[in-house]
């Protein structure tokens, strides 16, 4: 009887054991070089060059930093910078202040439901070119509800042009903002309030620590971590916002809310100076990149405790 041979099946290489995950990633990959950073490079070139399309198809001659020398003596530049910053700084502090706001009242709550969470989670849901629509739509002085609503409930507010008038546009744009941020930060932060143990309030409050010194020297210290993460993902979100502001004021009246973005927009597509729009852009690319770094290092710390 002859005997029989049992092969082994053969293992792997350790090459191609290792090459897997890659080829896995590889169309992910593509797709960011593809989207990502292909553009970014050829912004990069193209904010060395003179290119208006009003004057030629292709790139111009090489012109150095000649572009970011302009853009750093450009008085309407810095107008979108400070829209941009005063943007920034109202819809990150009544975001996030609101946000803890509805957060610590849910905290008081023993179960939330799955349909509050959808609820809370709605608002951010929607699509910005929509949001700025919708708002555009119910604050028109004409036909607008929240205008009639407003009118009716503060008197004051009957002289009010939501969107002709430069600070309360401003305004508006943050406000929807708000709307669609406040209750994405309050799950983020009731998160955080549930990882807090119920034993240390409850210890500060055998102390005889009221309501407000809980909050103060108990929950917010714990929680501040995360607040400062929460701060800094929405400060790189409210830099770059466009489509709100080209759906809700279109960077007016006069320029009252053109922020940086809109501005690149414009002078790429307007005034059609592309390399000038380049070097606007990559400007905006370097201030997301410090946000982002600051945040990266926000979460180091956080997950380092």
């Amino acid at each position: 009887m002859a005997a029989t041979t049992v092969q082994r099946p053969r293992s792997r290489s350790p090459l191609r054991k290792h090459s897997v995950p890659y080829l896995h990633l590889a169309p992910a990959l593509l797709a960011v070089v593809l989207t990502t950073v292909y553009p970014l490079v050829s912004a990069l070139i193209t904010s060395f060059r003179h290119w208006r399309l009003n004057e030629t198809r292709e790139a111009g001659e090489f012109v150095g930093l000649a572009q970011y020398q302009r853009v750093f003596t450009d008085d309407t530049f810095f107008n979108s910078a400070l829209v941009t910053l005063n943007f920034t700084v109202i819809s990150v502090v009544l975001s996030v202040g609101l946000g803890l706001c509805i957060a610590l009242i849910l905290n008081n709550r023993t179960r939330l439901s799955a349909l509050t969470k959808a609820l809370l989670i709605l608002p951010f849901a929607v699509a910005p070119a929509l949001k700025g629509f919708s708002w555009r739509f119910m604050l028109n002085p004409d036909t607008g509800v929240y205008d009639k609503m407003l009118d009716s409930v503060l008197p004051f507010a009957d002289n009010i042009n939501w969107l002709g008038d430069p600070f309360w546009a401003l305004m508006v744009l943050a406000l929807t903002e708000v709307w669609g941020w406040a209750p994405l930060i309050a799950l983020m932060l009731l998160g955080g309030l549930n990882s807090i143990s119920p034993e240390v309030r409850e210890a500060a409050r055998i102390d005889g620590a009221n309501a407000w010194q809980q909050f103060w020297r108990v929950t917010f210290p714990l929680l501040r971590p995360l607040l400062l993460i929460v701060v800094f993902l929405k400060a790189v979100f409210s830099v770059k916002i466009f489509d709100q502001v080209v759906t809700t004021t279109g960077g007016g009246p006069g320029r009252a809310t053109e922020s940086l973005n809109f501005f690149a927009y414009s002078q790429g597509f307007t005034f059609l100076d592309i390399g000038y729009a380049s070097a606007v852009s990559w400007v905006i690319v370097l201030v997301l990149g410090v946000l982002a770094a600051l945040y990266l290092i926000a979460m180091a710390r956080q997950e380092a405790k």
